[in-house]
């Protein structure tokens, strides 16, 4: 058999394609920046899971993809956060380290800004007190936990919808198989009925 059957090939297998949109759902709810390939990605990864049977299952998907996307996009906006701050949490951890008044400052803001010399300073202050950065993160975390812990709220309550979706989902595939199989024995029924029916006329007749 030939190397380019494509059983055989090397190539990763393709992603499903991502179902059409609906229009009255409207645009992915990305923000200026974000990967609109990424999101069609995890579109149509779990469009190909959940398979959506009808226009309600269709509308739960989208609602699904977009709170995942939205858990997904908290917890990369409070590593941000912390990264963003981290210059105040250095500038703590400084203060008792250097010598001379507001210093601690203009060599956080430096260290910010990546100045080679500030950095080299700052690594050099730490190990003589035997800090690391896991101090000024620790410090970083202490002055911006009220805004992290929102945060995680927020992602909870994501994660709490996405959940009650996934339920409202199979709550939705179990009662329409339940009516299907009620439907089927309704079926089976009328057909032994029909054919008992028939017996009788037969009967009767000879």
């Amino acid at each position: 058999m030939s190397n380019t059957d494509p059983e055989f090939s090397s190539k990763p297998a393709a992603l499903p394609e991502p179902a059409a949109p609906l229009a009255l759902l409207g645009p992915a709810p990305l923000f200026e920046g974000e990967n609109t390939a990424a999101y069609d990605e995890l579109l149509a990864r779990i469009s190909g899971a959940v398979k959506p049977a009808d226009i309600f299952e269709e509308i739960w998907v989208r609602d699904l993809v977009d709170l995942v996307w939205e858990a997904l996009r908290l917890r990369r906006l409070k590593a941000n956060l912390m990264t963003a701050m981290a210059y105040s949490g250095l500038e703590q951890i400084l203060k008792p380290l250097v010598d001379r008044f507001m210093e601690e400052q203009k060599l956080a803001k430096a260290w910010a800004a990546r100045d080679q010399g500030a950095i080299k300073r700052v690594d050099k202050l730490l190990a003589s007190a035997g800090l690391t950065m896991d101090a000024v993160m620790a410090q970083t975390l202490s002055i911006s936990l009220d805004d992290i812990e929102r945060i995680d709220r927020m992602i909870a309550t994501a994660e709490v919808r996405r959940n009650a979706i996934l339920r409202e989902v199979d709550r939705h595939r179990t009662t329409w198989g339940q009516e299907l199989r009620r439907a089927a024995q309704q079926t089976e029924e009328a057909g032994f009925k029909l054919i008992e029916a028939q017996s009788d006329k037969t009967k009767t007749a000879a």
